[in-house]
């Protein structure tokens, strides 16, 4: 069962929405729910069909039974419309329910708002604990529990997400591809650290995304972006468990857009595998990065807090002898301050085929929390301008053989 929405620059075209089953107040209810039918919307391209579907909407959700919303074919107007969760929307719990990998999908929206309180639930326990899931890269076609996407021509724009909480996806949690000017603010996300490939937010094509003062604990990156990312602002964002907030990777399949103009900024990483991070693969295909800014991070027994990993090859999937040629530029690292799991504190990774540009180290202060000698940075194939306190000193220790891979 899925929840699909799909409006085009404010005209809804055709929407057909099953939910699965709800906790919340109210009780009974089930079945078909017809917008036009039941309560009086019009397919006449001038009366606004906001107020008909709230109405189906909040009808769903008092259900204890499965319920579908349909709002049959024609042309419908739609104003800016606000979707407001304060129960809690429950996925199936078995992935065979699905036909396709998402479960709620948001489409083709003008000047929305989702927000509540309340929880979308992907039930994903059983997902996690199959034979196989645990340290692969892909894990089935299993449903994601919030889908911001592109779907042909579709798109999100101007949108806000404010004080949602999904939790325990199959995979992705949300997933925010080809949107513009769309803002996740309160935003939570809540998964086991064992969970496989649930990354919290993924973007990718994407222009003016802001993630605010969220917290997302997952068993993948906190925020992962994708290509062809632009004018990305992330702040105040919590993360731990999981992978940090990475940006990539890149460079692995053809026509790979540009990633530039992303700030991340007033964020918290604590028990986490990676801190900050840029990552391509070694080898493959060409991209570029560029106008990348962290600043004022604090991490907490992070295993590696800075990392640029150009030769980026989990479970040996690449060409590992070969160099990357993504090219990195215009990359900055400011006040990052904290304590590193491992002793390599900094690792900057570049590509010999394509040097990274213009790498900015300024005041960082991490120590090793471990037993094994202070936090060391290591450095390859990069000059980075260095001011303020260092420590561990910028560049300063050797590169191994083989680097530690990173997930």
């Amino acid at each position: 069962m899925a929840i699909q929405f799909n409006f085009v620059s404010s005209m809804l075209i055709l929407v057909l929405l099953s939910i699965s089953s709800v906790e919340g107040q109210g009780g009974g209810g089930g079945g078909v729910i017809d917008v036009v039918a039941k309560f009086g919307a019009k397919a006449d391209e001038k009366t606004d069909l906001s107020k008909p579907l709230l109405d189906a909407w909040k009808e769903a959700c008092a259900s204890t039974s499965p319920s579908k919303i349909v709002i049959p074919k024609g042309i419908y107007f739609l104003s800016t419309d606000t979707l407001d969760v304060q129960g809690t929307v429950k996925v199936p719990a078995d992935p065979g329910a699905f036909k396709k990998p998402k479960w709620i999908s948001f489409n083709r929206i003008e000047n929305f708002k989702l927000s509540g309180g309340g929880v979308f639930d992907g039930q994903g326990t059983t997902a996690y604990k199959r034979e196989g899931c645990k340290g692969h890269d892909y894990c089935g076609s299993l449903p994601i529990v919030s889908y911001f996407l592109i779907e042909k021509f579709d798109f999100l724009t101007n949108a806000i997400i404010q004080d949602i909480t999904t939790k325990d996806s199959k995979q992705f949690q949300a997933n925010v591809i080809a949107c513009k000017n769309i803002t996740f603010e309160h935003f939570t996300v809540s998964a086991p650290d064992e969970s496989p490939n649930t990354d919290g937010i993924h973007l990718g094509r994407s222009d003016g995304v802001n993630v605010l003062n969220s917290e997302i604990k997952t068993g993948d990156d906190c925020v992962s972006i994708g290509d062809g990312s632009k004018n990305l602002v992330i702040n105040g964002v919590t993360c731990g468990p999981g992978h940090g907030i990475s940006i990539g990777s890149l460079g692995l399949f053809k026509n790979e857009e540009p990633v530039y103009g992303v700030t991340v900024k007033n964020c918290t990483m604590t028990n986490t595998s990676n801190g900050v991070r840029i990552k391509t693969w070694p080898g493959a295909e060409p991209g570029t990065f560029s106008n990348i800014h962290f600043e004022d991070i604090t991490v907490t027994n992070v295993s590696s807090p800075i990392i640029i990993d150009q030769k980026y090859c989990p479970w040996n999937k690449c060409k590992i002898n070969e160099e990357s040629k993504v090219k990195l530029s215009n990359i900055s690292f400011k006040n990052i301050h904290g304590t590193s799991a491992r002793p390599e504190a900094v690792k900057i990774i570049c590509s010999a085929t394509f040097p990274c540009e213009n790498v900015e180290l300024a005041d960082i202060e991490i120590t090793h929390s471990g037993p094994t000698g202070p936090a060391v940075s290591q450095c390859s194939n990069v000059k980075p301008k260095v001011s303020g306190k260092q420590n561990p000193a910028a560049c300063s220790a050797p590169i191994p053989a083989k680097p530690t891979p990173t997930a």
